[in-house]
């Protein structure tokens, strides 16, 4: 990391200066607020992700928000929550590249108000809360350098009201194998099929290490959850995902999984013009699309068949009570 941005307000806390002590020849840059650099006009993305700075600031307010209608694993009060902004994989499908001018990251160092704002949404609840991590960031791809979900596990365990789901392509999975299991947690995969991983999965893990990773957590204690998706098209998708299900359910002890998602290609249609001028040659941004329900997705057609075929093929592998498909509710 060349360059950190600081917000003044958490220069002095012991979490920033524990970050900033992994990166002894980077250049700090004080700065009021994270959104003077973030949000700054005339970035460039695609340059940026070339070599991105470091933002250490504050989260003030809409750190727990409800996830949208169709967003859960079987839970009725769902939430999602980011300690981050930005992830450091380049996938080509990704709608951060659309909803952000900079690819920087932001890393949010007040932790203990994140955790306090969790308690006390569950504690407005009856029935138990589900909480989304790794929306707008990969929830472990740099938790050797933030240490927040070490941090929020230690929090989630005094907390069995509140489940987790902690959504990722990473294999930083050390810390998690050094600790005892919470039942109140899932470490669930984003997977796709090794060709897709290798076109448009940029600098992630290969298909190869995900499920190896799955495995050591399935047999640590963990609860494990699969989602595949975004179902991307291509000529021999059949082929494709039917392969992916193979490879992935072969390895693990599928009785034991906690959850399966589908979830179909849909992306805002301002993201996908910005994605579009950031990268004209890419052959998946450049798929015949239409736009339904605000968003820019396959045809209708195209997208059935899709849901249609990996729904019947996940059949052979899961149980009905297994499969959450993540399609949005209108």
């Amino acid at each position: 990391m060349d360059t950190i941005y600081i917000e003044r307000d958490v220069l002095s806390l012991s979490r920033t200066q524990n970050i900033l002590s992994r990166y002894p020849n980077a250049r700090h840059v004080l700065v009021d607020r994270y959104t003077d650099v973030f949000n700054a006009p005339a970035q460039n993305f695609r340059v940026q992700k070339r070599n991105p700075a470091l933002i250490l600031a504050h989260k003030h307010g809409n750190r727990v928000i409800e996830t949208p209608p169709g967003y859960h694993i079987g839970g009725e009060n769902n939430y999602y929550f980011s300690h981050m902004l930005n992830c450091i994989y380049d996938c080509r499908y990704c709608f951060l590249q659309g909803m952000y001018r900079s690819a920087n990251y932001v890393v949010f160092v007040n932790y203990d108000d994140f955790f306090e704002d969790i308690k006390r949404t569950t504690d407005l609840n009856s029935s138990p809360s589900w909480f989304f991590s790794g929306y707008d960031c990969d929830s472990l791809a740099l938790e050797p350098m933030t240490r927040f979900i070490e941090t929020c596990l230690d929090n989630f365990s005094m907390t069995p009201k509140a489940n987790l789901e902690i959504r990722t392509k990473s294999t930083q999975i050390r810390n998690l194998l050094a600790r005892p299991a919470l039942d109140n947690c899932v470490i669930a995969y984003s997977l796709s099929p090794e060709e897709v991983v290798s076109a448009e999965e940029h600098k992630t893990p290969s298909l190869a290490k995900r499920i190896s990773a799955l495995k050591s957590l399935q047999d640590h204690g963990w609860h494990i959850g699969l989602r595949f998706d975004p179902l991307l098209k291509a000529d021999n998708y059949q082929q494709l995902y039917s392969d992916l299900f193979e490879q992935v359910f072969k390895e693990l002890n599928r009785s034991a999984i906690h959850s399966v998602s589908l979830g179909p290609f849909r992306l805002p249609k301002q993201f996908f013009k910005k994605m579009i001028r950031l990268y004209p040659e890419s052959k998946l941004l450049a798929a015949s699309t239409n736009m339904r329900d605000n968003m820019l997705s396959y045809d209708e057609q195209t997208e059935s068949s899709l849901l249609n075929f990996c729904e019947t093929r996940l059949q052979d592998y899961i149980t009905p009570d297994q499969y959450f498909p993540c399609v949005s509710v209108s």
